[in-house]
């Protein structure tokens, strides 16, 4: 039998500011979706859902996944530049975007309990 031990959870490095007065989650993917793609945004909509229930509803936190693949979606992708599977923060402040890539929750996929922690506490320090 082999044990493998649980990493820590990784710190919060973020160049997005704190006390947003809203924030878009993005979970940009093509239409052929491998399992790791469509876990993302699993486990990042719930957790939203799970930790966030009020902020959902007011609107101050949203919820988008957007399929790249699409024409409709094409401008999007390109302001934000993605073409491939990406999941994406905006937290808006004093009325402006400022949006980055979160590429940690790649390592913590496999992980669902891992990823919806360090998503949860990434969210927190944004609002």
């Amino acid at each position: 039998m082999v044990y493998i031990q649980p990493q820590p959870t990784p710190s919060i490095n973020t160049s997005l500011p704190s006390g947003s007065e809203k924030i878009e989650i993005f979970v940009f993917h093509a239409t052929q979706r491998c399992i790791s793609c469509i876990n993302i945004g699993k486990y990042a909509k719930a957790t939203i859902e799970e930790k966030f229930p009020e902020e959902l509803k007011s609107g101050k936190i949203t919820f988008r996944e957007v399929n790249i693949d699409l024409p409709e979606n094409e401008k999007m992708a390109k302001d934000y530049g993605v073409t491939g599977s990406a999941l994406f923060i905006n937290a808006i402040k004093d009325g402006k975007d400022n949006h980055e890539e979160d590429t940690i929750v790649w390592r913590l996929v496999t992980n669902e309990v891992q990823m919806k922690s360090y998503f949860e506490s990434k969210l927190k320090k944004l609002l």
